[in-house]
């Protein structure tokens, strides 16, 4: 699937059901509390009294955060070295279980749909879910979102 240009996957390269693996990333409390700060601040995102006595116990990451940490694990080890043509929307997102100062995630891709452009033939929309999980395999985001990837370009005949 390689190119002289460095892409590795193109929109060609998707079938239903396929599935991609990220890296991981371990969050600690400074990114959590510096990112709501600016971002989320809700108090139990960024205060620890607050937290300790909200309905989580402690200082959680924002939901936003969690799906930021999420984008970089996949631009990382998928979306930098493919033919993205950036995203036409996000049809859902889950917060399932809160990602807490510590915790490791990584996230999984899996190729839901695939759909060629009916007006654009250099292009086609891929309906993803990417699913996050913690250290202990315990789901704590999941998002069902769309992708449009370039095709291959045609082999040039000399």
């Amino acid at each position: 699937m390689a190119s002289n240009s460095g892409i590795q996957w193109y929109f060609d390269d998707f079938e239903v059901g396929q599935v991609l693996q990220t890296g991981s990333r371990t969050v600690s409390e400074a990114e959590i509390i510096a990112f709501a700060t600016q971002f989320d601040p809700q108090p139990f995102h960024v205060d620890h009294d607050a937290g300790a006595a909200s309905i989580f116990g402690g200082v959680i990451a924002s939901g936003w955060h969690t799906c930021s940490m999420m984008m970089r694990l996949v631009v990382d080890a998928f979306l930098s070295q493919s033919a993205s043509m950036g995203s036409p929307g996000i049809e859902e997102i889950r917060w399932i279980k809160p990602v807490r100062a510590g915790d490791t995630i990584s996230v999984q891709l899996t190729v839901r749909e695939v759909r060629p452009s009916r007006s654009k033939p250099d292009r086609g929309v891929i309906l993803l879910l990417w699913e996050a999980s913690n250290q202990h395999g315990e789901p704590v985001a999941t998002i069902k979102g769309l992708g449009m990837f370039g095709c291959r370009p045609a082999p040039s005949s000399l």
